[in-house]
């Protein structure tokens, strides 16, 4: 689900909160160094995104914020924020010319460039992230 969250809206930070979990606290943050990525270039997104992205040749640029049971992907559009909220059972990243998050039949891929690799810490985290909320699901095999 994408959410508009320029300006703060209860309504908008409860769904929020239901899906992904409330944000770690500043102890948490500092257990897991840091829960936020640095900004990066947006390269593509899929056909549901593009109306918040910008049409002029402006750079797009967005960041990844990590939740208990999910992510947030953060994407800028002028003076508007947009949210993109993926629980961790419909996340799949992908590293091909770039680094992509797909999830709910939409994608973003990230410009492969000096950014992202000032993010590998960070998308290292959150694959463990990943794993580690997937290993909690006992799946059997037949």
């Amino acid at each position: 689900m994408i959410f508009n969250t320029t300006h703060t809206d209860k309504e908008n930070s409860k769904e929020i909160d239901t899906l992904l979990g409330k944000p770690f606290n500043f102890l948490q943050s500092i257990k897991l160094r840091g829960t936020g990525s640095k900004r990066m270039i947006i390269d593509e997104v899929s056909v549901g995104f593009k109306n918040i992205m910008n049409t002029v040749s402006d750079l797009n640029y967005g960041n990844i914020e990590l939740r208990e049971k999910g992510i947030l992907v953060h994407i800028n559009k002028g003076l508007k924020n947009f949210s993109w909220a993926i629980p961790f059972y419909q996340l799949h990243i992908y590293k091909t010319s770039g680094f992509s998050i797909h999830g709910q039949g939409n994608f973003v891929r990230f410009k492969s460039n000096k950014l992202l690799k000032e993010n590998k810490k960070f998308i290292e985290k959150l694959m463990d992230c990943k794993i580690k909320n997937d290993e909690q699901y006992d799946f059997q095999s037949i």
